[in-house]
């Protein structure tokens, strides 16, 4: 049977292949994952975003993120929202934005809400929400168990990226890499400093988003430790990234917050190469510890891990990518969700109330 399901993106932020944020690139995932499935895909993502079915726009972010601009976006989306319920039959809406309960819908749609951040980032009562069509997900279970206990909880879904995409045979060059949003949570001056230390070249991709926090972070922390050898490239497409992931010796996730998850630990070890995570959330999940790379909890575990990072089977890498981070795997388990949630609206309220 044909569905129809609304996916909202955070507030001013563009969601497509080139997408920084992880939400973001989870959203285009399963816009994809949705259309080829053979039903209807829509989108209330901001202008510009490149999506596979049906884009609503939304505002732009401004140059500078002030409170006021973040107020316009909620209105934006709380707006767009009940005109796409108005104006199509959606079966089921999913929420991927930290502020997803300012604006839920208020019509008796299915709504389910992946919490793709730290659950301590979101307001408590999301978890005593009095909607019998609301669920809540984790995208792992290290943030599962940190969630106060809620009858809205599903069993959490792994994300998945492009593995068959990421696949390269590319030739290691002498270069470490970091790649996220550049603000103090993410730690990359860690990781300079280390790479400093050993004098291993490194490449620092991400975005700098207008956040004030963010500007200062990279101004303070991030600018001063560049030179010839540690450098700093921007935001990078899917082409690049796949690059430069490939040809790394590997990749260094210095995250200071409990990661929920890390879609660019994953796409490291499709390409064949290892990760050195600090032992933050999901992080430990993700790399195995030894085999697809190290878990270290300082800048001197960084040290010491780049000191044997060669150690690390690239196949072992690509091998745990193929069987544990495929997006046909997460696909699949958004779609059975998705029916799930529908199926059970329409059953008999009573039949409902017993199960």
């Amino acid at each position: 049977m044909k569905r129809t399901i609304l996916s909202v993106a955070y507030p001013l932020t563009e969601v497509g292949p080139n997408a920084v944020g992880g939400s973001e690139q989870i959203l285009t995932i399963l816009d994809r994952v949705v259309t080829e499935a053979g039903h209807r895909s829509i989108v209330i993502a901001a202008k510009g975003s490149k999506v596979t079915g049906t884009l609503i726009p939304s505002p732009k972010a401004p140059r500078t993120l002030t409170p006021a601009a973040r107020e316009e976006g909620v209105g934006a989306h709380r707006e767009l929202i009940s005109k796409v319920l108005g104006r199509y039959d959606v079966d089921l809406v999913h929420m991927h934005s930290l502020d997803f309960h300012r604006y839920i819908p208020r019509e008796r749609v299915p709504v389910l809400a992946t919490l793709h951040l730290p659950p301590e980032w979101y307001p408590q009562e999301i978890f005593d929400l009095n909607r019998r069509d609301l669920r809540l997900n984790c995208v792992s279970w290290s943030q599962h168990e940190r969630c106060p206990e809620s009858d809205l909880l599903v069993e959490p879904i792994a994300n998945g990226v492009n593995v068959d995409g990421l696949a390269s045979r590319a030739r290691k060059k002498d270069f470490v890499m970091a790649m996220g949003r550049i603000c103090p949570e993410k730690g990359f001056h860690f990781a300079l400093d280390a790479a400093r230390e050993t004098g291993t070249e490194m490449v620092l991709g991400g975005q700098v988003f207008p956040y004030p926090s963010h500007l200062s972070y990279f101004r303070t922390e991030i600018k001063p430790r560049l030179d010839k050898h540690r450098r700093f490239i921007g935001a990078l497409n899917f082409r690049r990234k796949k690059q430069l992931l490939s040809q790394a010796r590997c990749l260094i996730i210095p995250s200071t917050v409990a990661e929920t998850s890390s879609l660019v630990a994953m796409e490291a070890l499709a390409c064949g190469t290892p990760v050195i995570a600090f032992r933050s959330g999901a992080l430990p999940e993700i790399v195995e510890d030894g085999k697809t790379g190290f878990i270290v909890s300082s800048t001197r575990g960084i040290i010491a891990a780049l000191r044997k990072i060669d150690r690390i089977d690239p196949e072992a890498c690509r091998a745990a990518a193929r069987s544990r981070f495929s997006l046909e795997t997460m696909g699949a388990r958004y779609l059975k969700i998705y029916d799930h949630m529908i199926n059970r609206r329409k059953m008999p309220r009573l039949y409902v109330n017993a199960a």
